[in-house]
């Protein structure tokens, strides 16, 4: 019904930028939220920017100041700007997008993508 597509992850020496993109697409009617999670082995998932239809902008403590989450609503596609990135943030992170289903009777649901690899060296 609905994508997500990530892109943006790699490998980044410390104190190093990186952007991560994602892309939703499908059968979409609206889009109420888009955000950023990242889980690492062992731990659970935890939010790291989330950016609300309404503007609203939610950061984890650890990445405020340093992360910048933003969006393209023409293209239904979420940024997130990372710099000054610290070993720490090393983590698989996922889009999430809470999403309006086009259907006959509209209805909202949680998406999330494939996930990509950001590995910050010391």
């Amino acid at each position: 019904q609905v994508q997500l597509v990530e892109s943006g992850g790699g490998l980044v020496q410390a104190g190093g930028s990186l952007r991560l993109s994602c892309a939703a697409s499908g059968s979409i009617f609206s889009i109420n939220a888009m955000g950023w999670y990242r889980q690492t082995p062992g731990k659970q998932r935890e939010l790291v920017a989330q950016l609300t239809s309404g503007g609203i902008t939610d950061y984890a403590d650890s990445v405020k100041g340093r992360f910048t989450i933003s969006r393209d609503n023409d293209k239904n596609t979420v940024y997130l700007q990372m710099n000054s990135l610290k070993p720490e943030d090393t983590s698989v992170y996922y889009c999430n997008s809470k999403v309006v289903v086009a259907n006959f009777r509209p209805y909202e649901d949680e998406f999330w993508g494939q996930g990509t690899q950001v590995t910050v060296s010391s």
